[in-house]
């Protein structure tokens, strides 16, 4: 993608895809380490302390891990329920780890899939391969400029033919992604609810420039998504559902201003936790 992002942006893309893989090495280190009786609260400890140990001081948000039902958020209501809680992992249970660290001025926002043991879960595996489907239609359509609330509808409209619950709207706003920006590197910044002050500023930035020139940050359902795709990073995250089930991914999307299909829009890094296994599995 040359063209599209050269220079100064170029060497963003560069500190956003590592800033990603380290997340990523995170949560694949820490869902090795998982075990039958570690509980929600241990396992977002886990990836706080294996994320210090290589230097991140600051954070987008703080991590989280979601264990079972909690997966699909079954009876979530209000935001203080997406907090760790002591729910212990089991056997063929699933997880989600959901992390956000920010290194060298470079945020970054994942989410793992997994399900503990080593035998077959094929609910689980077969929630993890549909979610490929989706990743494909959202870089379709993102290059094809639609409107971001008609993509998210179609991702609502695709989860029903697959038999699922759209997950992600459960998330304040209902959103599927938001737009991430470089912050300032700190060796520590103040956090609010287990989210950085600085990535916080960032989005409120974005939101008043962009209520003023009519677009948002936040990807959602709403009215004030209803705008063509904004040139910048956004950290996408559909989210399947099915009877206590869930799985997502979550990675960074690049969208551009170049007139090439091509360019106009990619997946920040093909070489995922995700994306490897749909190629192991092709």
């Amino acid at each position: 993608m040359a063209s599209a992002v050269t220079g100064e942006r170029a060497a963003d893309v560069r500190g956003f895809r590592s800033a990603q893989r380290l997340a990523y090495e995170c949560a694949e280190a820490v869902a090795a380490r998982l075990r039958p009786g570690v509980t929600e609260r241990e396992a977002a400890r886990m990836q706080r302390d294996w994320l210090r140990a290589r230097g991140v001081r600051d954070w987008f948000h703080l991590p989280f891990a979601w264990f079972g039902d909690r997966t699909a958020f079954t009876g979530f209501r209000i935001p203080l329920q997406f907090f760790p809680t002591n729910r212990r992992l089991a056997e063929g249970m699933p997880f989600i780890l959901d992390l956000a660290p920010v290194h060298r001025g470079f945020p970054a926002d994942v989410g793992y899939s997994g399900c503990l043991g080593p035998g077959p879960n094929p609910l689980h595996d077969k929630l993890l391969a549909d979610l490929r489907a989706h990743r494909e239609l959202l870089l379709r359509e993102v290059r094809e400029r639609r409107p971001l609330r008609e993509i998210y509808e179609d991702v609502d409209r695709l989860m029903v033919r697959q038999g699922y619950e759209n997950r992600h709207r459960a998330y304040p706003f209902g959103v599927i992604a938001h737009k991430i920006d470089r912050v300032k590197d700190r060796r520590w910044s103040p956090r609010v609810l287990g989210f950085g002050t600085q990535a916080l500023k960032g989005l409120a930035s974005d939101a008043l420039h962009g209520h003023r020139d009519g677009w948002s940050p936040l990807w959602s359902p709403y009215g004030f998504s209803d705008h063509p795709p904004r040139p910048g990073l956004w950290a996408v995250e559909p989210h399947l559902g099915f009877r206590g089930t869930g799985a997502k991914f979550e990675e960074i999307l690049v969208v551009t201003d170049s007139r090439d299909p091509a360019e106009s829009a990619f997946w920040l890094d093909d070489d995922l936790p995700h994306v490897r296994r749909w190629a192991e599995g092709a």
